[in-house]
């Protein structure tokens, strides 16, 4: 909540494509926006191709439950491909391409499926309920069986650094869990990004981030209650790939287990439409200013969207999805938006004390106090994540960090040997 905040402010400060890649460009340099926007590209590619991984499960699950005997995969070879996440980020790419309005349309009608799905996971779950489920409520902490390579590199950061052995569970496991679960708000920062494509975003866009955030928290946390309430978390972490209607179909009841995962198939897609498009956002901004190549910030003069750049993000989110096990590097999502996340909160100071002249619509009270605290707790969270984890970004960053010196600070449209009139469209 502290952190969306701050996006609301640099949003009706700012209202540009690109987020926290722009908000970072206006108040702290080329460099540390470099760096934002290659994580941001970091979260919103590996959450779509995620995304669109767990949209080929639910698919599976659909068929499994109707009684359909279709193949998830497809053996070419030296290689398997997964079919539904590359169909599913095909058609949304396209969609895309067509304009914002059409796939808004497609969009909300999905949201109100996905909202209703939602709704009957709660009220339907209930009925199920028992109370010895939610004892003890926070599980005490249980060693994960060894102090071997693999359970080590899985453990939190913070608990690495303070000595701790590996473990599950416990308030430490409540807090990793805390991080892993932020997965489910980076799209806010989505709406951000598409600022520039808001009518009256001074107005609009705060109502709509913060209208959004109370009603997916509560949303959230019913389904969470509703679930870890039918069922053991224990028998619930024995699946395999467990998703919503795991609980219904481990109570018997097949009939809602099949109603919530075909309801939860079409509302995942909503999301990888939005994530599709905020990457391209993202790409686009960074592009405009030179630091990836400026032919990339070309829009279509038929549809006045990004048409190449988006079917580009498409294409390679396509290959990964289908091709790869992304799924394993899901907490890669959460560790590129907390960065983000603590650099626009600190931003938010600096925009204030360099650019007083802008008047947001919206200001994060209490002076400084929050967005200090927001920056903090998000910092906090990120060391709540795994050690594998904090590897591979610190592998990402060192790439990000050679590419840009090698390109993007050569290409920049800072400097002054490469000023030029940004592309035209067309």
């Amino acid at each position: 909540a502290l952190a969306i905040m701050c996006y609301a402010e640099f949003a009706t400060a700012i209202p540009v494509a690109g987020s926290a890649y722009v908000f970072t460009y206006a108040t702290m340099g080329e460099l540390v926006a470099w760096i934002i926007g290659w994580n941001l590209i970091l979260e919103l590619f590996t959450a779509a191709a995620v995304i669109a991984k767990y949209w080929g499960i639910y698919l599976s699950e659909v068929f499994r439950l109707l009684g359909w005997d279709i193949p998830a995969t497809i053996d070419l070879g030296p290689v398997d491909l997964t079919w539904g996440p590359l169909l599913i980020v095909a058609v949304f790419t396209v969609l895309l391409v067509m304009g914002t309005k059409l796939s808004a349309q497609v969009s909300n009608v999905f949201t109100l499926i996905k909202i209703g799905v939602v709704l009957f996971v709660i009220v339907a779950g209930f009925f199920y309920v028992k109370a010895e489920n939610y004892t003890p409520f926070i599980p005490e902490s249980v060693p994960t069986g060894g102090t071997g390579t693999q359970d080590v590199m899985q453990q939190s950061l913070f608990s690495f650094l303070t000595g701790a052995a590996p473990a599950q569970y416990g308030m430490l496991g409540v807090l990793a869990g805390a991080a892993v679960v932020f997965f489910a708000f980076i799209g806010f920062d989505v709406v951000a990004t598409s600022a520039e494509e808001v009518k009256n975003p001074g107005r609009t866009l705060p109502r709509g981030i913060f209208a959004g955030l109370a009603v997916v928290t509560a949303l959230y946390i019913g389904v969470s209650l509703a679930l870890t309430g039918m069922v053991s978390y224990t028998e619930l972490a024995s699946v395999e790939a467990p998703n919503l209607a795991t609980a219904f179909s481990l109570v018997g009841n097949t009939g809602a287990a099949q109603v919530i995962a075909i309801g939860s198939l079409i509302g995942l897609t909503t999301v990888i439409m939005v994530l599709l498009m905020g990457l391209a956002r993202v790409v686009l901004a960074m592009s405009r200013d030179g630091l990836l190549p400026r032919s990339l910030s070309r829009t279509s003069s038929k549809h006045a969207t990004p048409a190449r750049l988006q079917i580009l993000c498409g294409v390679l989110v396509a290959l990964v999805a289908g091709f790869t096990q992304v799924d394993l590097l899901e907490e890669m999502i959460n560790i590129g938006t907390l960065s983000a996340f603590v650099v626009v909160s600190a931003g938010v100071l600096v925009l204030r004390r360099k650019r007083p002249d802008l008047k947001p619509a919206f200001r994060v009270p209490f002076g400084p106090v929050l967005p200090v605290l927001s920056a903090l707790l998000c910092l906090y969270l990120m060391t709540n994540l795994s050690v594998e984890t904090w590897i591979y970004f610190m592998f990402w960053l060192a790439f990000g960090f050679v590419l840009y010196f090698i390109y993007g600070q050569r290409r920049s449209r800072l400097n002054p040997k490469n000023a030029q009139p940004l592309p035209a469209g067309g």
